[in-house]
């Protein structure tokens, strides 16, 4: 198969995996917006962060492991067996961290991230439930990395559309029929997870698996060795969750829980763009690690190129949607039909959307540099897009321009971060 076909089927399918997980986030907005109204859109929008750093920690194991392992295995070197049961133990060892926390001290919790007594009452039983299931979200995420990389994409997709559909189908019970509001839906989001795990566990007792899972005492090296090359999946995820912070704690004293609510609906919806440019990014990156193991520049060369020109275009084809369908996409979460709440919403989506015309090329580009263990450069724009460069926009622009500041932080903070990205990948080729 040709690198041009290899690409489009890995990437394809990659996006088809990455919008199911977006689908289900927004499928949790719309169903709290039908059941607690705008409180509860601002509950989960405050509590979100805790979401993507969970999810963020998985993805730096499970993209970090998956890499060692790919470029290992196309070495032909028998360590690369080691790097899959050490990132599944590790991924227990995080989670419990989260597991005590979200079990012992949710209101506390949702207090920090700027809820008042209403909202600590609606997102309180949320936080905890999803944060008790915290190692089933790193293990799946682990596992669908390592499925992808080891030659097994389709079954990577299924896991991941599957876990989502049953998301769905379980927010709506459990919510409604059962009447368990912010609960139900935490733990459709829970639960879920065992079910990509479930489907994984298709391709591991297959006769077309080389992934093995060995018992051996865990190995902080090999886990810091993946960590290298898995930053940039880490910062892609919690890149979400630190603008989410930043841009909570500057709304709430622009516009109040209000402006919160529009917020939380202009990021949900963005999270359907970042997931298909990082299914764009994790689904060339088993090629270009494969490649790259095999000295093969040339191929990896045209990867680049290919996952550059696609996010491009990807970008383009949103902005131009969003710009004409926002009000439609913000009514449909704006359950009490809140004037400010949409004024907000659609002026804040069409500014923030503008910003995924360089993020495409910085998610496509960061995911590149660590798949040619490029890991320093990775970290570098990785920080800055994720952490320096977005803080430093959202707190100077807010200042300068209030709401409107807020909505052009993200694609000021990504049209620095691109120059960088830029500089970096004509090094790495």
């Amino acid at each position: 198969m040709s690198v041009g076909k290899q690409f489009a089927k890995y990437v394809s399918q990659n996006i088809l995996g990455m919008l199911g997980i977006s689908f289900y986030i927004l499928a949790d907005t719309f169903f709290i917006s039908l059941a607690e109204g705008a409180n509860g859109i601002t509950a989960l929008n405050l509590v979100l962060p805790l979401y993507s750093l969970i999810f963020a920690i998985g993805a730096m194991m499970g993209v970090g492991s998956a890499i060692r392992f790919k470029i290992l295995r196309a070495k032909k070197d028998e360590s690369a067996d080691t790097y899959f049961s050490n990132a599944v133990v590790f991924a227990l060892v995080f989670g419990a961290v989260f597991m005590i926390l979200g079990g012992l001290f949710p209101e506390q919790i949702v207090k920090v991230l700027g809820g008042d007594e209403e909202i600590i009452r609606v997102g309180a039983p949320y936080t905890r439930i999803f944060m008790l299931f915290a190692p089933c979200f790193m293990w799946n995420h682990i596992c669908n990395t390592f499925v992808r990389n080891d030659g097994a994409p389709s079954v990577a997709m299924a896991a991941t559309l599957f876990s989502s559909l049953f998301n769905v189908v379980m927010d709506y019970v459990l919510m409604f029929p059962l009447g368990l509001g912010m609960a139900g839906a935490a733990l459709a989001t829970a639960i879920s997870p065992i079910v990509g795990i479930m489907i994984c566990c298709i391709h591991f007792f297959s006769g077309k698996s080389t992934i093995r899972f060995r018992l051996a005492v865990p190995s902080v090296k090999k886990l810091m060795q993946s960590c290298q090359l898995g930053v940039s999946a880490f910062v892609g995820e919690i890149s979400s969750g630190v603008t989410t912070i930043v841009f909570n704690m500057l709304i709430l004293g622009l516009a109040g829980n209000v402006g919160v609510a529009a917020y939380g609906v202009v990021a949900n919806t963005s999270l359907v763009a970042v997931s298909v440019f990082n299914g764009v990014s994790q689904g060339s990156q088993p090629l270009i690690s494969e490649y790259y193991g095999k000295g093969e520049r040339n191929a990896v060369r045209k990867l680049l190129s290919m996952g550059i020109l696609t996010s491009l275009t990807l970008a383009i084809g949103m902005i131009i949607a969003v710009y004409f369908l926002a009000g439609g996409i913000v009514a449909i979460f704006n359950s009490e039909q809140d004037a400010t709440l949409a004024a907000y919403g659609i002026a804040g989506m069409k500014l923030y959307f503008s910003g995924f015309l360089f993020a495409g090329i910085n998610i496509v580009g960061t995911g590149f540099l660590s798949a040619v263990e490029s890991a320093r450069m990775a970290f570098v724009a990785s920080i800055l897009r994720g952490f320096v460069a977005i803080i430093l926009c959202a707190i100077l622009l807010a200042w300068l321009f209030g709401m409107t500041g807020v909505w052009l932080a993200f694609p000021a903070a990504e049209l620095i971060t691109v120059i960088v990205t830029g500089v970096a990948l004509r090094k790495a080729v």
